[in-house]
């Protein structure tokens, strides 16, 4: 197994450029140190081709790029249902990432009044064949997914279609959060998420998603997670993708470093481009 470890975003790092750093050289420099990013521009707004080959070619071989696709495919916006013209158009929008070898996981990650039903379940299945040869993974927000008799049928539906499950760290609290399920659905690669464990905040209304994810782990917190990803490696899984999403100051940067140093001292097999 190749562990993969990274932050979602590269731009909300307090402290983490050189000063007067330009904002198109970040991803350059934030390459040096990690081998992983996740995307998450893309959710918000449907970027052109031009965005992803410029990042293509100002990351070294091997660097990989995970995304988010556009907001409308994973059913956020409730005015405008996912049409099969948009997701066509934002597949063919990263295909400069295809091309250059460096695209990771589409992570589609659903809202949490999406719930678990049948005409649900069926709409994710079909993503497999809006992105054939991808490896996409899906992210659950309401635990209605991983709660209850359905979720070994759930599982067995995500591994034959070869859609990963999204597994996540975070605050377990009401109907939205969902547990840390330790599946391996897609033998090809596994996504891990920390998204913190800010549980004052987690329901709390906030102008920024920095607010939210305001949480440091601890290293004994991050300790828990090694034998943790020992049994993932033992499901048989090629490449494990870890992004930290709590994204203030520069606490994912701080946690992706110190993890990955475990990691390695665990033997395990980390990339490092550096």
């Amino acid at each position: 197994m190749r562990i993969y470890v990274g932050t979602c975003s590269w731009s909300d790092h307090t402290g983490f450029y050189p000063p007067g750093l330009p904002s198109n050289q970040q991803i350059g420099y934030y390459a040096q140190h990690f081998s992983l990013v996740e995307i998450n521009s893309s959710y918000y707004r449907m970027m052109p081709e031009r965005n992803y080959a410029l990042w293509a070619e100002r990351t070294p071989p091997r660097f990989v790029f995970d995304i988010k696709p556009y907001k409308q495919i994973t059913w956020h916006d409730r005015q405008n249902p996912p049409e099969a013209a948009n997701t066509a158009a934002f597949s063919k929008s990263i295909g400069p990432l295809r091309e250059a070898d460096k695209l990771g996981v589409i992570n589609c990650q659903f809202p949490p009044w999406y719930v678990y039903r049948p005409e649900n379940v069926s709409y994710i299945l079909g993503l497999r064949q809006a992105f054939p040869d991808d490896q996409l993974s899906v992210e659950f927000r309401h635990r209605s997914w991983l709660v209850g008799d359905h979720v070994p049928e759930l599982v067995s539906q995500l591994h034959s279609a070869r859609l990963g499950l999204t597994i996540v760290d975070e605050p377990q609290l009401g109907m939205g959060s969902v547990p840390t399920v330790l599946a391996v659905t897609n033998p090809a690669t596994t996504l891990v998420r920390f998204h913190g464990r800010n549980a004052q905040m987690w329901y709390a209304k906030v102008k920024t998603t920095g607010e939210r994810f305001d949480y440091l782990y601890s290293g004994k917190e991050l300790g828990e997670w090694v034998p943790r990803i020992h049994e993932l490696a033992a499901q048989g899984v090629d490449e494990l993708h870890l992004l930290f999403n709590n994204n203030a100051a520069d606490y994912a940067i701080q946690n992706a470093r110190q993890l990955n140093l475990m990691l390695e001292n665990e033997g395990l097999d980390v990339a490092n481009l550096a």
